[in-house]
């Protein structure tokens, strides 16, 4: 059996070189404030990838993505060991845009307190008297920068994002920007109706997109799960204050009011926040992991 090694790492994706195609392996790895903490979560690479394959279903009639197979069986014996069931994706190669796609419906988060100094997020003047965790009036994208591993990324302004494409990509900076701004928008707006009516409010969410061999843009990386979009239930929802969610706010929380914890989880945090990420499949899918 060949032996493979990733290429590629990030906080807690694995990718693997498979001649024309890559595998992405979503581990059990969580960061938190760009840092990975020490704990794992059991089976939660397993809901991202899965997760990512529902949305990536649901949406391709928007635009193209890169998933090609979850089934262990299209890929090489070395991913039908057991740490790879579940939690593998089988992908097109894509020659990725180096540009974060954050799209926010509501208003929370670094925006929110963005908003109460200014009242702008990402430089996008907002209305006046906005609560937090209010539904804005439009959904904003708020394009950033990918930083490296350790780094910062760095919110940019739409201008921007059009600077660095031309730069990436000399005469089509414009083109790439608007086509990733478009489509960030659109998919957002059709999960987030989607998730409404299952019990779940899209607080935010970001994507990120390559392109193919043929120039055409194509989303790719993992799409929509509980590391990359604030879920809330939409029972009880109530802006002024924040909001109870299906994600990594449960640990952010939780590192916030224990500065001195090394990044190291306690069990009991460990099983709720899994605990969440199935429960959010479940609302979402209709299907048990």
């Amino acid at each position: 059996m060949k032996i493979y090694q990733p290429f590629k790492e990030g906080k807690v994706r694995e990718i693997y070189d498979n001649g024309d195609t890559l595998i992405m392996v979503a581990t059990d790895r969580i960061s938190a404030f760009d840092v990975i903490l020490k704990n794992k979560i059991t089976q939660k690479g397993t809901v991202l990838t899965q997760m990512s394959k529902f949305w990536f279903d649901y949406t391709k009639d928007i635009v193209s993505n890169h998933m090609i197979s979850v089934d262990n069986n299209d890929m090489p014996e070395f991913f039908r060991q057991e740490q790879f069931i579940g939690n593998s994706m089988l992908c097109k190669k894509l020659k990725m845009i180096p540009i974060e796609c954050i799209v926010r419906g509501y208003i929370t988060g670094s925006g929110w307190a963005s908003y109460q100094k200014n009242g702008t997020v990402c430089g996008i003047q907002l209305p006046e008297g906005l609560k937090e965790c209010d539904k804005l009036p439009e959904p904003i994208y708020t394009p950033s920068t990918k930083a490296d591993l350790g780094d910062h990324d760095e919110n940019i302004s739409f201008e921007k994002s059009i600077d660095v494409l031309e730069k990436a990509f000399p005469g089509r900076g414009k083109e790439y920007a608007e086509k990733i701004r478009d489509y960030t928008i659109a998919l957002y707006k059709k999960c987030a109706d989607y998730a409404l009516t299952k019990g779940i409010i899209i607080a935010d969410t970001k994507f990120e997109f390559g392109l193919d061999e043929n120039g055409n843009v194509v989303l790719g990386d993992e799409m929509l799960t509980p590391d990359s979009s604030r879920f809330w239930p939409a029972d009880g929802y109530e802006p002024g204050h924040s909001q109870p969610s299906f994600d990594k706010q449960f640990v952010r929380d939780w590192l916030k009011a224990h500065p001195d914890s090394d990044y190291k989880l306690p069990q009991d945090v460990i099983d709720k926040t899994i605990a969440k990420y199935k429960e959010a499949y479940t609302m979402l899918t209709g299907k048990t992991l």
